[in-house]
């Protein structure tokens, strides 16, 4: 994948830029589509052999509950040059998606979309992208995605659905339609990296969202999942890269910490967060982040990352790994249950301490509840385990003595 993108815009003249640009939507009521000028758009990359270019910055939706937050961050992030936008079922946001449309219908045009579903077989994708795109308002969407694979079916089932015959033949009767030209799915399973290679085998789909991080050995079995799916032609997206490596209200200086030992954001002038997708964008497999974006300030951070992005050195990837393990993250992206293993436990300790990020950070606390009580009681109950050593092995080095005991208080 080509790291040739546009990142001339300096800080300055993108917040001016973005200023004005927010200004225009408001002024307009968020109908851009012959105002903007192309230039305004975020950089992109083609996404695996679908041949799709999509922004760096995919705007996810997820976290947007709220009708009128909504429909303004829609229209302020198209403003603020996002192209590529995720919703779901799940995430109750289609509707907005589909008030967007209705009032500017040009706009559908111009954007990638993605919504997901959670299929028990393949063949219940059919019914149910009739009613995505109906809670949309559209005729097609560009990606319908399987949500959260493995999520909702037992390991075995998850690589016989990837790849099996049924979801190959449901996945070109949906592309012949036309309702859905690619098909996709998110994963954050702790075994996607068996989930990815399985998919790379059976060849059926085009586009997959993973949980990732950009601090994979060469040896790792998720770093060895997507090289066989980047070898395919699949699409790869990150998700799940910003929210629970940074608290959300830190007990030390963040700035001071962030200086000493990452002075490489200083020097380029970026935040963690935006030196966190830096990162990721490094690695050319990945054509672009899915970053749940809750309000202005976290967009225009966001957007100006992708619009100043450089590939960083090793040396500035360490410093940066290092500067995000002193934050004591809540979600660990690179999770495989390893951290499981080594405590000597069924509890899905990686799924309790994402379900708390989900609750603390993305603020979707009725779903965060939600899939915390789909699991079972085994996978819950962590007394008795080593969460020492649970820590020594997990490869973010979540303190999971403080964090479990956090999710039973807020999600029990």
């Amino acid at each position: 994948m080509s790291h040739e993108v546009s990142t001339g815009t300096d800080r300055r003249t993108f917040l001016q830029a973005g200023a004005l640009a927010t200004a225009a939507a408001l002024a307009t009521g968020g109908k851009s589509v012959s105002a903007q000028d192309k230039a305004a758009v975020l950089p992109k990359r083609k996404l695996g052999k679908t041949g799709v270019e999509m922004t760096m910055l995919e705007m996810g939706t997820g976290a947007l509950r709220d009708k009128a937050v909504l429909e303004r961050m829609l229209k302020l992030s198209f403003a603020a040059g996002v192209r590529t936008y995720d919703t779901a079922k799940m995430y109750g946001t289609e509707p907005g998606f589909k008030a967007w449309f209705e009032a500017d219908p040009a706009v559908r045009k111009q954007i990638t979309l993605v919504t997901k579903d959670n299929p028990k077989k393949p063949k219940e994708m059919i019914d149910q992208l009739d009613k995505r795109l109906a809670a949309l308002g559209v005729d097609h969407v560009d990606f319908f995605f399987i949500h959260g694979m493995g999520d909702d079916h037992s390991l075995d089932d998850a690589l016989n659905f990837v790849e099996g015959g049924e979801l190959k033949e449901t996945a070109e009767a949906i592309r012949k339609s036309g309702k859905a030209k690619f098909i996709g799915y998110s994963t954050h399973h702790a075994k996607r990296a068996e989930i990815m290679q399985a998919t790379a085998r059976g060849g059926a789909i085009d586009a997959i969202m993973l949980m990732y991080t950009p601090w994979l050995e060469k040896d790792d079995p998720l770093n060895k999942a997507i090289d066989a799916c980047y070898e395919k032609g699949i699409g790869l997206i990150s998700m799940k890269q910003v929210a629970g490596n940074f608290p959300a209200k830190p007990k030390f200086n963040v700035l001071e910490e962030v200086v000493r030992r990452a002075p490489m954001l200083k020097e380029k002038n970026l935040t963690p967060y935006q030196g966190l997708l830096h990162a990721i964008w490094t690695d050319e497999r990945i054509s672009g982040s899915c970053v749940s974006i809750k309000n202005t300030d976290q967009l225009r951070d966001n957007a100006d990352a992708a619009r100043r992005y450089e590939p960083l050195k090793t040396a500035d990837l360490q410093q940066l790994r290092e500067a995000v393990l002193a934050f004591g993250p809540t979600l660990c992206a690179g999770c495989d249950g390893r951290c499981s293993d080594a405590a000597g436990t069924k509890a899905e300790l990686g799924n309790l301490t994402r379900f708390l990020t989900y609750h603390e950070h993305h603020g979707i606390r009725g779903e965060a509840r939600r899939q915390y009580g789909m699991l079972s009681p085994e996978a819950r109950d962590w007394s008795g385990a080593d969460l020492e050593a649970a820590r020594e092995a997990c490869p973010n080095k979540l303190d999971f003595a403080k964090l479990l005991p956090e999710c039973d208080r807020h999600l029990a």
